[in-house]
């Protein structure tokens, strides 16, 4: 085996397949990039039964073959390789040898046979715009669970429904949505078409797809063996779904609301920051909206203490609440708009908090989109 190719292009190619592999993997195969060189160009892919990425790239095949090599390793190297063309044989005695200008590396070649195969998934079943999709999982994915012991909760449900793909994430103690335009490849089914993907593999989609023009999201296996892909130009990154019901969460969100708080997002959001520097990790920040603006008052150990009072133009009565003033700011982050309208929800259990939801203000009086929404829970105040 032996081939020649850019080495920017190469570099790119083996970072993007390896930001998908676990940091820690149990069984070193799978610690491994396939690399396969044909008439058609290289083909890099890595898989951990779980998520697969894979790119093909132009390259110069002169003898082509298979390799599995230390992933890992060989982006570190890519990286720093000097600007000149990259070659890479494999010797006699079944290493792998890598040329760059004056740079030589020798890399020891990983058993191909054990290698799994990578997933193969056929078929469109509908097109995002890329933007618009990384935006919205950089809105909803920090919502999602980060504790494994109740798996579903640690994804991200997207649902098609239409001409429209929403995406919805849940840890228990708040809900983030976002909806984005979804065109359906023709024949597609339109059924309701539902995958609980890992939150963490589809924060890297965005981050890597986002300024691809569109992606092609398919589905794709069954039982077990669920899969969703992603495409976008010569990239492929498909993830096994997390099985399991993803609660309802969607029948939480509050039909008419006019008991709200609206909010310059950035003034409100510095304001919880300096507040906040005095709470316990855990501790709910207190909050009151009044006519006249909103206070937020903190008190920590060491009898720290801090408040400060910040503008809000508020429809309805007086209301004080608790909350989570990192879940908070998050989702203020997400909000992508000049102002944050705070609506404050009711509930037929008169001893029961009710969510507070965060919304887009395009100005103090026009509501923004309601393509984003985020339902916080508050917690009690002991004071």
């Amino acid at each position: 085996m032996r081939f020649e190719v850019n080495r920017d292009v190469f570099s790119e190619a083996v970072s993007f397949v390896v930001k998908l592999l676990p940091q820690r993997n149990p069984q070193p195969i799978l610690a491994g990039i396939l690399i396969e060189a044909s008439a058609d160009g290289l083909s890099l892919s890595a898989f951990d039964y779980e998520a697969s990425a894979r790119t093909l790239i132009e390259a110069t095949v002169d003898d082509p073959g298979t390799i599995l090599v230390h992933g890992r390793l060989l982006s570190e190297i890519a990286n720093r390789l000097p600007n000149a063309p990259v070659t890479v044989r494999v010797d006699d005695d079944g290493g792998i040898l890598l040329t760059c200008g004056s740079a030589t590396f020798t890399l020891a070649s990983m058993p191909v046979a054990e290698y799994p195969a990578i997933p193969e998934v056929t078929g469109e079943s509908g097109l995002v715009p890329a933007e618009d999709f990384a935006t919205a999982i950089a809105q909803v994915a920090f919502a999602a669970s980060r504790d494994d012991v109740t798996p579903v909760l640690t994804g991200v449900q997207l649902e098609v429904s239409g001409n429209r793909l929403s995406l919805v994430a849940t840890d228990r103690y708040r809900v983030a949505l976002r909806e984005i335009p979804w065109d359906p490849a023709s024949g597609a089914s339109q059924e309701g078409a539902t995958a609980l993907v890992p939150a963490r593999t589809l924060t890297e989609v965005g981050k890597t797809f986002a300024h691809s023009g569109q992606i092609s999201i398919a589905f794709s296996g069954s039982g077990d063996r669920e899969i969703i892909a992603f495409t976008a130009g010569n990239k492929t990154v498909t993830s096994l779904l997390i099985k399991g019901n993803f609660p309802p969460v969607r029948r939480l969100f509050p039909e008419q609301t006019e008991h709200h708080a609206v909010v310059s997002t950035s003034e409100f959001a510095e304001a919880v920051r300096r507040v906040s520097l005095v709470l316990d990790r855990s501790a709910p920040l207190r909050f009151t909206f009044t006519a006249e603006g909103v206070s937020m008052d903190a008190a920590g150990t060491e009898q720290a203490r801090a408040t400060e009072s910040v503008d809000a133009t508020l429809s309805g009565e007086d209301v004080t609440l608790g909350l989570n003033p990192q879940y908070l700011l998050e989702a203020l982050g997400a909000v992508r708009s000049e102002f944050a309208r705070v609506t404050f929800t009711s509930s037929d259990n008169a001893n029961k908090l009710s969510p507070v939801l965060i919304t887009a203000q395009t100005s103090v009086d026009r509501s923004g989109e309601d393509s984003f929404k985020y339902l916080l829970q508050p917690n009690l105040l002991l004071r």
